[in-house]
């Protein structure tokens, strides 16, 4: 992995909207994962999580790649890649990484949209699973390559990719390692839409202005706890839960404001989350 380079590994961006562009920004590697790229992009998700400004976050790859797996060097430097791996099993996996999993963007009380811009291989194809929408560049690539690499299932995909696709597809792509395009992506339920290329991120922004103009906050971080917490419970205990929920929803404001803004055709003006 190589060391920290002067220009920003993540850009940042927000919108008058509230929506917040997170780009990985390692184009000349196709935005594989370093120690360099980890620290800046949870600064960036917690700088989105926690200004009452944005509604939604937006992660896309700049370049010709969403992001195309871990960084282990370039194809001259076998002998430091061995060396890497063998000083790897002495290390925490936070130092190779980073200190977080992927799936902690599950935990996030906004909305989190992946627009694949491109290649999403291994530990970015894990990124962009645990992303509550993704959409794709036609032609983007995608591989879940770890048997190939002489890895397991890496970072908690082997505990999305089933509830996306169902056990027989999610065990397809994970033995066999093989790529596939954005069109069967489609198909096997991984991203919501294909769009061209040019209409990638005009596509996405649409999409997040949307939900962040019209969506209440509120509602939006609770239902994202329910649907990840559900996935783990029977339907009657998803139901119990569902139950309390709405009792404590109904006093919001966001209920009344809701439901006035419908009967009146006008678009809704949902407070923010609160800290």
């Amino acid at each position: 992995m190589s060391a920290v380079e002067p220009e920003d590994a993540v850009l940042y961006e927000a919108t008058p909207s509230g929506v917040a562009i997170i780009t990985l920004n390692r184009p000349e590697r196709l935005n594989a994962w370093g120690p360099d790229m980890a620290p800046a992009f949870y600064a960036a998700i917690d700088r989105a999580e926690l200004d009452g400004a944005i509604r939604v976050i937006v992660l896309t790859g700049r370049g010709r790649a969403f992001c195309a797996g871990a960084h282990l060097g370039s194809s001259g430097a076998t002998d430091a890649v061995g060396d890497s791996l063998q000083k790897a099993g002495e290390k925490d996996v936070a130092d190779l990484v980073g200190e977080r999993p992927p799936h902690f963007v599950t935990e996030l009380r906004k909305p989190v949209i992946a627009a694949i811009n491109g290649a999403c291989v291994g530990i970015g194809l894990t990124q962009a699973l645990m992303c509550d929408v993704r959409f794709a560049a036609a032609g983007a690539k995608f591989a879940a390559v770890f048997a190939r690499r002489g890895l397991i299932a890496e970072f908690g995909i082997s505990w999305i990719l089933p509830r996306l696709t169902g056990w027989g597809v999610a065990l397809d792509l994970l033995l066999s390692g093989r790529t596939f395009l954005a069109d069967e992506a489609a198909e096997l339920g991984l991203v919501k839409e294909v769009v061209a290329p040019e209409d990638l991120m005009r596509r996405v922004m649409e999409y997040a202005e949307d939900i962040a103009q019209n969506c209440s906050p509120t509602a939006m971080s609770v239902i994202k706890r329910q649907a990840y917490g559900d996935a783990n419970r029977d339907v009657a205990a998803a139901n119990l839960a569902a139950e309390a929920l709405m009792w404590e929803a109904l006093p919001r404001p966001d209920v009344m404001e809701g439901i006035v803004s419908f009967l009146q055709k006008r678009p809704p003006r949902f407070p923010a989350l609160n800290p």
